[in-house]
């Protein structure tokens, strides 16, 4: 295929000289003629491993050029690539101006052009600004979106030093877009790779690159301070954080790595507590472990400000447990939002089929006893009795079985689901706490 780069920094550079490897013809865009003029000497704009001798070999081949006149790249090409830089301003926003100006750019060149073109963003973008570039393209070309053009979300998931092994070597090739003809040419460009295509809806894949990048920024964080700790106890904190790793079905894994409602029970917070208190006891600074339980604390609040906004007090509780399969209460984000609502003045129906008053001993009755000492009056083993007593229901646990419930659910106020139950999303009347 032939295609233009606008930006020939890191990622245009890279791009460019992959895609010409690959066999496509490139042309590279860029508003600085030194750029332009090395690429036009079969050198690259960056200092990368393997990139030099890519741009050299592509360029004798005659696969890549590089020019300053947009209206001649977008003319000569049927996709063009988006990779120019997204700076942050002062106030740590991200400064969109030079991608704006790019699609002011394409959309003049694409006035006199009477074939399809497909823009890709490569470039880190905030989401909204796949549709704000199809917008100024439109404006400028006087073409429809999607009848003349398409603009494609192509987020790239590069690091500097190893750039072109991760062009190569991609975990996933992630495409938003609203146009079939658009994501099927886009994806032609990566069926090579060694990795599955995720089509996702345009806003997924403007999102993807800032959720990566914070984990990664987390990850760096929590070995650094679990590394801080273990220095002070005397511990080998590589070797900590060695086993940590080879643990992938919950440490490294897709274990929950689910949004939804707070964390609770019996470990997590009492561990979470003495890891926090092992470096205050060792006088350790270590701001993300010690603020990890106040944000576990908001999304609790998230959720009865969730169902406060509703202005309805009667309220269906399904699920009680800290997590489904368990009878387990202690530490439940779930008794704890219960018991304030109930401090508010709610009137709460309660159904947890793993939960009865009866059976619990030990701590678990000693906590609730504590906790919500008029649990028997509350709770109820029938779930039909529950959803009839509400104007809210509140789903806590995934493993209900609502499907003969789904017509009496929504003809209730609000169905307020804290962790995602499938069969209810299609209701009218569905609230999910953060999706």
């Amino acid at each position: 295929m032939e295609i233009s780069i606008f930006g020939l920094g890191y990622v245009g550079c890279v791009s460019l000289g992959c895609l010409a490897k690959n066999g496509h013809q490139v042309i590279g865009v860029d508003v600085h003629q030194q750029k332009v003029d090395l690429i036009n000497k079969g050198l690259p704009t960056i200092v990368e491993k393997d990139i030099d001798t890519i741009i050299a070999e592509e360029f004798k081949n005659g696969k890549i050029r590089a020019t300053n006149d947009a209206k001649d790249a977008v003319s000569n090409s049927e996709i063009s690539i988006i990779c120019v830089g997204t700076p942050s301003s002062k106030r740590g926003n991200l400064n969109l101006d030079f991608i704006y100006k790019v699609a002011e750019q394409i959309g003049t060149a694409l006035k006199n052009k009477n074939t399809f073109h497909s823009v890709v963003i490569r470039s880190t973008v905030l989401p909204g600004t796949n549709e704000k570039v199809g917008e100024i393209i439109a404006e400028y070309s006087g073409k429809k979106r999607n009848q003349d053009f398409s603009v494609v979300s192509n987020p790239e998931f590069l690091r500097e030093g190893t750039a072109v092994k991760d062009y190569y070597h991609p975990s996933i090739t992630v495409l938003g877009g609203d146009s079939e003809i658009a994501l099927e040419k886009v994806a032609a460009l990566y069926k090579e790779l060694p990795a599955p295509i995720e089509i996702v809806d345009i806003r997924v894949a403007e999102v993807i690159k800032y959720v990566n990048n914070s984990f990664h920024a987390v990850k760096v964080t929590f070995a650094n301070e679990v590394g801080n700790i273990s220095k002070a106890l005397g511990i080998d904190s590589h070797k900590v954080m060695e086993l940590f790793c080879k643990d992938t079905h919950l440490n490294i894994s897709p274990t929950y790595f689910k949004p939804g409602f707070a964390y609770g029970g019996s470990c997590l917070p009492k561990d979470l507590s003495g890891m926090v208190t092992l470096g205050k006891d060792n006088f350790i600074n270590i701001p993300m472990l010690s603020h990890i339980d106040a944000s576990n604390e908001n999304q609790k609040k998230i959720a009865y400000d969730l169902i406060a906004a509703q202005k309805f007090k009667k309220i269906a509780f399904l699920g009680l447990a800290f997590k489904e399969g368990t009878d387990d209460l202690r530490y439940s984000p779930s008794v704890d939002l219960a018991e304030k609502l109930l401090g508010k003045g709610y009137s709460l129906k309660i159904y947890d089929k793993n939960v009865h008053i009866s059976k619990l001993i030990g701590s678990n009755k000693s906590y609730i006893d504590e906790v919500l000492p008029h649990l028997s009056i509350l709770i109820t083993d029938n779930l039909g009795e529950a959803i009839e007593h509400a104007d809210i229901v509140v789903l806590n646990h995934r493993n209900l079985d609502l499907e003969n419930y789904l017509d009496a659910l929504s003809k209730k106020k609000a169905v307020i689901d804290l962790v995602r139950v499938k069969t209810t999303e299609q209701l009218p009347n569905y609230i999910g706490l953060n999706w």
